[in-house]
């Protein structure tokens, strides 16, 4: 069981990334996927989660509106589309398998299987 994460970078204030996210072994349309973020010296905290099989979404108040999270089902890839970057977005990214019948999306501990994580650097 594995994720494997790409499409971290640098990138100025006000430009965009996409995230990817593939999953081995497991469908991921039949979990709840979900990016965090991490930063220097921070907590690891949740950045948007999509809900297994459906297209219900969640976001972090800090990235909603500039942030989207979808599926590819035939690829069993997530993606995590970053738009108008903040410098405050830098941070190492995760994308992360949620535990069946969880109850809170932004608890890192309701997550079972982790990828290596992706640098996202946001400077001019």
């Amino acid at each position: 069981v594995q994720l494997v994460e790409s499409g971290g970078g640098l990138v100025q204030p006000g430009g965009s990334l996409r995230l990817s996210c593939v999953a081995s072994v497991f469908i991921s349309n039949d979990y709840d996927m979900a990016w965090f973020r991490q930063a220097p010296g921070k907590e690891r905290e949740g950045v948007s989660m999509i809900i297994r099989r459906t297209i219900t979404r969640n976001y972090a108040d800090s990235v909603n509106g500039r942030f989207t999270i979808r599926r590819d089902v035939r690829k069993n890839l997530v993606y995590l589309q970053m738009n108008d970057l903040k410098p405050e977005d830098t941070a190492v990214y995760y994308c992360a398998r949620r535990r069946p019948l969880s109850s809170n999306w932004a608890d890192r501990s309701e997550y079972d299987v982790w990828g290596q994580g992706t640098q996202v650097t946001v400077s001019s």
